[in-house]
């Protein structure tokens, strides 16, 4: 009897969870990168949804963007002194690429609140529904890019190499479109407010971002020198590394700088995010 105890075996102690950590928020992207076919299905679906039944489909989004930017370019052109052929691209350019901004963040930030029913029936990463997002971006982009291509060939800006810029400054858009999405997206979630307040500051970011107006000599000496406070804005470095090559332009070192620096900044923040609250979307919806 006092043999049988002595041989008892002591079970192991249970493993701990690995759900909290880096690791885990990393192996989630990793998966969602490999369920490509499922978020590229998805963000074409949510595209040919919301134009369904419309005659001319996706094309609105191209006529939308381009009535928009037209219209603003030659009123505020007028009022702020400058000729249409030098106003108009850069008015269209900053609208296209304000409008990818705007939608990553406003749409990420609902991006769990709006699909509680595949999140909670499809065993897939949610990343899979933050890829989503920024693909559905991006074939917005590509059908607003259009109206810059039309812009083009009328107006026929000054363009040189700098444009080949345009191509890593959009890569760090869609890094930026990534981590604003979980963490607008997450945080979200679980605070519904914050959603509403995102909507409020990113409407007031439009106005406070050089986009329907840019400094000029009209404005004069002091005007200009209080509205390089702008600088302060890092939206405005964001759209000024974009817009600035297609215009034949030099962009200063210290906007990649600064767009690098919160580029960074938002992706650990992004995988702190992912690290503690991944496994909660799910309870959150």
């Amino acid at each position: 009897m006092s043999a049988s105890l002595n041989e008892r075996v002591i079970p192991p102690p249970p493993e701990s969870s690995d759900s909290r950590t880096f690791r885990r928020g990393i192996i989630d992207l990793i998966d969602g990168l490999y369920n490509w076919e499922l978020w590229l299905h998805l963000g074409w679906t949510d595209i040919k949804q919301r134009y369904r039944r419309s005659v001319l489909g996706p094309l609105w989004i191209t006529i939308a963007t381009g009535v928009t930017a037209v219209a603003m370019g030659i009123l505020y052109g007028t009022l702020f002194g400058f000729t249409i052929k030098e106003f108009l691209p850069y008015v269209i350019l900053g609208l296209i690429f304000w409008n990818f901004i705007q939608n990553s963040i406003l749409d990420g930030s609902v991006v769990f609140s709006t699909n509680e029913g595949l999140i909670k029936q499809l065993p897939a990463p949610i990343s899979v529904h933050v890829y989503r997002v920024v693909w559905r971006q991006l074939i917005i982009f590509a059908h607003n890019i259009v109206i810059f291509l039309v812009v083009l060939a009328v107006f026929r800006p000054p363009i040189n190499w700098w444009a080949l810029l345009f191509f890593p400054a959009m890569a760090l858009f869609v890094l930026n479109a990534i981590w604003t999405t979980i963490v607008f997206g997450i945080l979200s979630t679980r605070f519904r407010d914050i959603s509403q307040l995102t909507t409020t500051i990113v409407q007031l970011a439009f106005f406070m971002t050089p986009i329907i107006w840019k400094l000029g000599p009209s404005m004069g000496n002091r005007v200009g020198s209080r509205a390089r406070l702008v600088e302060l804005n890092p939206l405005y470095h964001y759209i000024e590394i974009t817009r600035a090559p297609l215009l034949g332009e030099h962009v200063e070192f210290y906007h990649w700088a600064i767009v690098l620096a919160c580029t960074a900044i938002g992706c650990l923040a992004a995988l702190v995010i992912m690290r503690n609250y991944r496994s909660r979307v799910a309870y959150w919806v």
